[in-house]
């Protein structure tokens, strides 16, 4: 019940400042979103994508009758995507058309996404209760908007947008599902305990084998080895990601990665010191935050904008010494220096002296989002909503011009923001699917199990092994508490770390503490029942989201600062956290800047045992550039000045007659190379494939009357576009 009233807590923080204010329908809705995700499977990829595709249809509904923005997917050609539009009348009132528009559209749009989701009867029910509040139909489902039907055009909108849904690569029809990725190691057992590790690959990923698995928003899942989430999501079509971010490699199967940041970081086979190799430092290092979990532990660290923050992308890690001089190996946290001042009252920031422990776990969890977890994407949209509630919000695009009505500050801050998520999802979990590399509880229990990589003169010895660092990760001797009745567990290796969910019963009252275990017995801080998401670490996706996140609201705003200087979410002792009791004591999270907050979010994934070191910082990096070329392309819809009608060329060269056919559809274009067309049904499915020459005529007497789309592309696939066609 704790994190129940967590969410509570936060969403009436978040909402605090306008109670008794008349939100945007745009607001509402996301609202209603929000709250849909967070009973639905905890799936970053697939709630990135519906954010932004939300995003797209209320934007829509509202720059179809403006002036001067355009719109993204109506009337346009968007990811290959015909979306035809005849235009509507502008009506006399405005807002109330707008108000209808959205509202169709994303009710339709948000009863299809969450019809299988393990909350549909909640969630449905919900969208019903506030779609009927304005007192609309639930029963109008016409689309023909050719009757100035604003209605229409919402159904027609949210079809349109379904419609794209089902051919963006998602695999939506499937419900997601992978289709060619196959993991290289067998699943490790968590409840053995097993000094042999089927770790085959100690490079690669890992599935975990639960006896109940639940996930991150708390819901069961229906197998106790939960599959690699999204590895192909690459694949899916972008926003602002370019050909020329592109590499088409393989792994396997063709994997999508954009903005490829290189290789992480492969294990040695140590002969010297194994704390010399990048790969047992980096994962040692979690080892060590894992040490900083316990309450009785009285160091204290000020976690007050004073001393945290303020560190320049420029200046973040490249080489290993960069990275062991920014990481404090022993004590936690990073090299950033803090701020001196608040801008706004130009006073020092005040101090906050808090328990390391209890600002660790807390972190970790806060970050983490926990049970009723409305994944990453949308933490940052309950964070946005925050700041557009502030009373010190003044809402003008970047900070400049005329002050923004709230449906319109809504509507373009969503897109930017979703936009953003969206595309750090295709290319995190791209970059994800492709080096599908390992995660700590995979490397720290299976180095402990081959032993220590720092003396060959000393017991264990294995070029494989944990190095050995005095009161972190040593030897077990004659004598000690883990020695066993037999001495058997003599000369294994042991972590002075948290003690893991076996030492909890009752977490309403229980800790676990840190002290000596059996370094094959390390637990990330999580749930039993969770311990680490179901994919590759290589890049965190906390660090993309957050830092794409923090630069669209860096600019969203004009001011790199929260509101009045500095954002803030107050902790309640022994309240906040889930899996077991805490914080011992009430502190306020504080960041001065939203990439303080950002980078907060990548350090809480090292202490929360999920990421070490090198999944993070080419995630800050990456996340930067996408928030930033998201925001850029975003702006150029709300001025009218976009490019939006992407593969004009192909569209312009091709042709597909007669429409309505019969048995036999001629497909002409300009130029003399093949082609590729696939013919999908209304549900996504596909029906044909045939790679075509200029004017060819394919045979398709064997499909049945209805509605298709054909999908022509180039024979590598760096050109497409969707076209709708009917059969008799």
């Amino acid at each position: 019940m704790k994190r129940i009233t967590l969410i509570f807590c936060f969403l009436s923080c978040s909402t605090f400042y306008i109670s008794n204010a008349q939100q945007s329908v745009a607001r509402e809705w996301n609202e209603q979103l929000l709250n849909a995700i967070r009973i639905d499977y905890a799936r970053p990829t697939v709630h990135a994508r519906n954010l932004f595709h939300s995003s797209i249809v209320m934007y829509d509904a509202w720059a179809v009758f403006d002036n001067t923005a355009e719109t993204v997917l109506l009337g346009k050609t968007f990811g290959g995507y015909v979306c035809d539009f005849t235009g509507i009348a502008i009506p006399s009132d405005i807002e109330s058309a707008r108000h209808e528009v959205i509202s169709y559209a994303i009710y339709r749009l948000l009863s299809h996404r969450f019809a299988n989701s393990p909350g549909s009867t909640t969630a449905l029910n919900d969208f019903n209760v506030l779609f009927t509040s304005y007192g609309y139909d639930t029963a109008f489902t016409s689309t023909d908007y050719s009757t100035n039907s604003y209605a229409a055009l919402g159904n027609y909108l949210a079809e349109q947008m379904i419609a794209f849904g089902m051919l963006d690569n998602s695999n939506e029809a499937n419900d997601y599902a992978n289709q060619y990725y196959t993991p290289s190691n067998d699943p490790l057992v968590l409840e053995l305990y097993s000094d042999e590790n089927p770790l085959n690959d100690p490079n690669a990923w890992q599935p975990l084998a639960f006896d109940v698995y639940i996930d991150q928003s708390g819901n069961v899942f229906p197998s106790d080895i939960p599959d690699f989430l999204s590895p192909e999501w690459g694949q899916v079509k972008p926003f602002c990601l370019k050909p020329s971010d592109l590499e088409i490699l393989n792994n396997d199967f063709d994997c999508y990665v954009y903005k490829n940041p290189g290789d992480p970081l492969y294990i040695q086979n140590s002969t010297d010191n194994g704390i010399a190799d990048p790969y047992k430092w980096h994962f040692a290092l979690v080892a060590s935050w894992s040490s900083h979990m316990d309450p009785s532990d009285p160091t204290e660290i000020d976690i007050s904008p004073a001393s945290i923050g303020n560190y320049d992308i420029e200046d973040f890690p490249e080489t290993f010494a960069d990275y062991q001089a920014f990481y404090d190996f022993t004590n936690g946290g990073d090299s950033s220096p803090g701020h001196n001042l608040n801008p706004f009252t130009n006073a020092p920031y005040v101090p906050q002296m808090v328990k390391r422990a209890d600002y660790a776990r807390v972190l970790a969890e806060f970050w983490a989002d926990g049970p009723d977890s409305e994944t990453p994407p949308g933490h940052w949209f309950t964070l946005l909503n925050y700041v557009s509630d502030h009373p010190q919000t003044i809402k003008k695009m970047e900070g400049v011009g005329a002050v923004l009505d709230d449906l319109e500050w809504d509507v373009k801050s969503y897109l930017t923001l979703g936009s953003a998520m969206h595309d750090s999802a295709v290319a995190t979990w791209g970059i994800k699917g492709y080096y599908d590399y390992v995660r700590p509880i995979s490397a720290i229990r299976y180095m402990a199990g081959k032993g220590q990589s720092t003396d060959s003169s000393l017991p264990s010895f294995d070029p494989h092994g944990l190095p050995l660092i005095p009161g972190k990760i040593e030897l077990i001797e004659t004598g000690d508490p883990l020695a066993g009745s037999n001495d058997e567990n003599v000369g294994k290796i042991k972590i002075f770390a948290w003690k893991g969910p076996d030492f909890i019963s009752d977490p309403e009252t229980d800790v676990a503490g840190v002290d000596w275990i059996l370094g094959t017995h390390w637990w990330s801080y999580q749930r039993g029942t969770f311990v680490t998401p179901p994919f590759a670490g290589y890049l965190s996706g906390h660090s993309t989201f957050s830092r794409a996140a923090a630069e669209t609201l860096t600019i969203l705003t004009g001011d790199p600062f929260f509101p009045g200087g500095m954002g803030t979410f107050d902790v309640t002792a022994n309240e906040f956290l889930v899996f077991e009791d805490g914080p011992s004591q009430s502190f306020t999270l504080q960041w001065a800047t939203y990439r303080d907050a950002s980078d907060q979010t990548s350090l809480s994934r090292i202490w929360g045992g999920i990421h070490p070191p090198i999944d993070d910082i080419k995630g800050r990096q990456i996340g930067a550039e996408i928030g930033i070329e998201s925001f850029a392309l975003a702006k150029t819809y709300f001025n009218g000045t976009s490019l939006s009608t992407n593969n004009v060329t192909l569209e312009e060269s091709i042709s597909l007659f007669p429409i309505p056919f019969d048995n036999e559809l001629t497909v002409n274009y300009n130029g003399e190379d093949a082609m590729n067309i696939k013919l999908y049904s209304i549900t996504g499915t596909l029906v044909l494939e045939q790679n075509i020459r200029p004017n060819q005529i394919l045979k398709a007497g064997a499909l049945s009357s209805g509605i298709y789309f054909a999908k022509i592309s180039t024979l590598d696939d760096d050109e497409s576009i969707i076209k709708k066609i009917i059969k008799n």
